[in-house]
């Protein structure tokens, strides 16, 4: 390699070299030969007067320059970056790609009782039922005027809903792709189906949560506190709901009678918005979660905290400088395994928090690059699926907190996900517009 070095940067150095000039008196430019980065000395090869050259001089130096010569290394460099990332954004271990949204894919359903259909509602105010053997189209949910960010089937598949921002809320059969019902609420935070009838339930920003018999429209409301009713899961019994607010209270509903059976606020609520609601299998336990990085375990039949799970048991306290992220930082999802006495909990941070109910503590702390959107529990083991905004999902093993396989295809931040009957089948929904579907290969089944 060679080096250029005036002679007063020499002489600032320190290095013991002694000040060169021309016979007039001009600075002088040195030209050393370096060594070999091992340790050799330098070698003075020649002294250059720094004189201004004429154009005679600098036409005879330029014969000597290979211009194509850099170009050609210049240009390599550049492309081989390109190839990495091409690379990488190219890897797509997905099966079947939807491709009909034309903006961000907010929801996905997959229907209970053939697992043969998603149905998927994006930003684009569009609502598609396809099949997700190959991605065809079975019927478009329209008429929506804004975007969809609820839907899903019925606990039989005959019926199929689907919910945009605004709060218009629409029905289909599914055998006859027919719309059978409407309704119009306020703006709506959260939707879901009863798990034995066709009774839908849905939460909206004015605070009240409403219940409707399909298609009769027979309607009942819970009117919670003035604020939005972020949340809400219809427990197993098919009797009770779960509700939370953007207060930070959470409450119990008796869907027969239409009164609360239980509020938690203050202390025994949280300090935040509720993000989430999930109940164990036979819904005698039920975790909250919120935005103040808190979960709460719930005992449904007397409304009483049974334990608290906080982020400061699994994240170091942050520096001054990291103060700010730590504030973002949040419950984004939660759920039970169903065969064995584990959580989990899902972090804006990507902490995936594996919490043993048996002695109320930490089991295991899985951590994910960028924040997780959302996780699923496998229904007979105790696996448990995360997405992230990082455009993957993970297969996580409860009982070891090792990761088990990741699959990649989207070129965005997956937005939600849905899990076939028997975790072979994920369908993910992103903001690259699309909605993938990945089968799921496990060594051990």
């Amino acid at each position: 390699m060679w080096y250029w070095r005036v002679e007063a940067a020499m002489a600032e150095s320190g290095e013991g070299v002694e000040s060169e000039s021309t016979a007039e008196g001009t600075p002088a430019l040195l030209l050393l030969e370096g060594g070999d980065g091992d340790g050799d000395t330098e070698e003075l090869v020649e002294v250059v007067d720094l004189e201004s050259p004429g154009p005679d001089d600098l036409a005879n130096e330029m014969e000597d320059v290979d211009l194509e010569e850099e170009e050609e290394v210049v240009w390599e460099t550049e492309e081989e970056d390109e190839g990495v990332e091409e690379g990488m954004e190219a890897q797509d271990d997905s099966e079947v790609t939807f491709s009909k949204h034309t903006a961000s894919v907010f929801c996905v359903s997959i229907d209970p009782k053939t697992n043969m259909l998603a149905v998927t509602g994006g930003e684009d105010d569009k609502a598609y039922v396809w099949l997700l053997s190959d991605g065809e189209l079975l019927f478009e949910c329209s008429g929506h005027k804004d975007s969809v960010t609820c839907a899903g089937f019925s606990h039989d598949s005959m019926l199929v809903a689907t919910g945009d921002m605004s709060g218009l809320i629409k029905v289909w059969q599914v055998d006859t792709k027919e719309e059978i019902w409407s309704f119009e609420v306020g703006d709506l935070e959260w939707m879901e189906w009863h798990p034995q009838a066709h009774v839908l339930l849905a939460g909206t920003a004015d605070g009240n949560s409403w219940m409707w018999k399909i298609p009769s429209g027979e309607c009942k409301t819970f009117q919670g506190p003035n604020c939005p009713a972020t949340c809400g899961h219809v427990l197993p019994d098919g009797k009770r709901a779960v509700v939370g607010y953007e207060d930070g209270t959470v409450r119990f509903w008796d869907l027969k009678q239409g009164n609360s059976l239980h509020v938690l606020k203050g202390q025994d609520g949280h300090q935040g918005p509720l993000t989430c609601v999930a109940s164990n299998k036979d819904g005698s336990l039920v975790l909250t979660g919120s935005v103040d990085c808190h979960s709460k375990l719930v005992n449904s039949a007397t409304g009483k905290v049974v334990f608290v799970f906080g982020a400061e048991n699994i994240v170091p306290k942050p520096s001054t400088g990291e103060a700010e992220e730590a504030e973002s930082n949040s419950v984004e999802s939660l759920g039970f395994c169903s065969v064995m006495p584990l959580a989990a909990v899902g972090y804006l941070d990507g902490t995936l928090a594996i919490y043993d109910l048996a002695t109320q503590t930490l089991r295991h702390k899985c951590q994910h690059e960028s924040g997780i959107v959302q996780l699923l529990w496998e229904e007979n083991s105790p696996v448990v699926y995360t997405c992230s905004l990082d455009g993957a999902v993970f297969l996580w093993d409860a009982r070891s907190g090792k990761l088990i396989s990741e699959y990649r295809g989207h070129s965005a931040e997956i937005l939600d996900f849905a899990l076939n009957k028997d975790a072979s089948i994920v369908v993910t929904t992103s903001g690259d517009h699309q909605a993938k579907v990945f089968c799921v290969q496990r060594p051990d089944r």
